[in-house]
């Protein structure tokens, strides 16, 4: 019999029911509790699935007594209930980005350390096919040592977005947009498949969204420690949303891609993943027919799926395997800091008119207006 672990939500938002719905069927997880500020949601939310509701984190962690605690709050909120579930005891997962500040990072970092506990943060595009085929074939080395990495977004968001959530579309309650909300994804693909990043330069601009002060477009150009480049183009002002791509292209030519999104990226609990992602590149010596193969596969798998689901239960299933197991997830929470720092550097770029070394302290500033 599969041991489990007492697990618990802070958070009955849109992606909360996502996550829900995965800790209350991973054979893996007890799932106990809900939490949310507003106590009316919460009991609605736990009621749905059977567990017990908290407006308190301190309460919850202190009745229900969790193993393990996924937070699907906004990203400024993060680090006082993943502080508080740490030194409970408790393990942590991290919806994305796992920070809107190098400083929270630092703090939920040092608090996980401290208490031994393990700290992971929602990455599951990492858990895509056509990503792990990727990063298989170039820690295989097929396309030689990773020279250049591209992150493509051209997606949308209209008004009624930023309105369907308070806390949307301000520095302060969300600590930005389309850097901080939709390309934590494929920052973090681009550093897992590229490695450290050494340097970066960058610049920001809401370009058509006039109802909110963040950001809408970024465009950034990387150099990392193993001497590849990198460039960044993401943006929400794309009306229809068009695609949303990550290349790598190796030191003996060959190339390996993947689109992880098709048009719009999906809205947690509001849209639906409705095209499959796919390897749209793959030059591989002697795997170049292939490509075909590769589509082919994942678009029969896609069919009998529902993505938003499956990918979120694969990456809460294997961060509660780790807890179990004594090791780290496949995505970590120095994973997580990494992309804060990226997205850090980039506003630190723009504010202080020069290229940004890393590794990054919080001391130095968070860039923004």
């Amino acid at each position: 019999m599969t041991r489990r672990l007492r697990t618990a939500l802070v958070g009955c938002g849109k992606v909360g029911a996502t996550h829900a719905r995965a800790l209350g069927s991973l054979p893996e997880s007890d799932f106990v509790a809900a939490c949310d500020a507003t106590f009316g949601r919460a009991e609605a939310f736990a009621a749905t699935y059977g567990v017990t509701p908290f407006a308190d984190v301190a309460a919850m962690l202190a009745k229900a007594r969790p193993d393990a605690v996924l937070l699907a709050t906004p990203h400024p909120l993060h680090a006082e209930a993943a502080i508080l579930a740490a030194e409970s005891g408790a393990h942590v997962l991290v919806e994305k980005p796992l920070a809107a500040s190098l400083r929270d990072s630092d703090a939920m970092l040092d608090a996980a350390r401290a208490a031994g506990v393990t700290l992971g943060v929602i990455s599951q595009r990492r858990f895509y096919e056509p990503v792990l085929r990727m990063k298989a074939a170039i820690d295989a080395g097929k396309i030689g040592r990773p020279a250049l990495g591209v992150f493509q977004m051209y997606s949308w968001r209209d008004p009624s977005y930023y309105r369907s959530d308070p806390w949307r579309g301000s520095w302060d309650a969300e600590g930005g947009v389309v850097l901080v909300n939709q390309s934590p994804h494929q920052l973090d693909l681009l550093r897992w498949f590229m490695g450290d990043v050494e340097e970066v330069g960058g610049a920001w601009a809401n370009l058509n969204h006039p109802e909110v002060e963040v950001d809408d477009t970024a465009v950034a150009t990387l150099r990392f420690k193993n001497g590849g480049l990198g460039s960044i183009i993401t943006s929400l002002s794309q009306k229809p949303g068009l695609y949303t791509k990550v290349h790598v292209h190796g030191s003996n030519g060959a190339s390996v891609g993947v689109e992880t999104d098709r048009g719009a990226t999906f809205i947690a609990g509001v849209s639906t993943i409705a095209e499959p992602p796919l390897n749209d590149l793959w030059t591989v010596p002697g795997e170049e027919h292939r490509l075909a193969e590769f589509q082919a596969e994942d678009r029969a798998r896609f069919a009998g799926l529902d993505a938003a689901d499956h990918y979120h239960a694969l990456q809460i299933q294997d961060f509660l395997r780790a807890c179990l197991e004594g090791r780290p997830p496949l995505v970590t929470g120095e994973d997580g800091r990494q992309v804060v720092a990226l997205f850090t550097a980039i506003y630190r770029s723009q504010k202080e008119g020069r290229p940004i070394r890393f590794p990054l302290r919080a001391e130095d500033g968070d860039g923004r207006p």
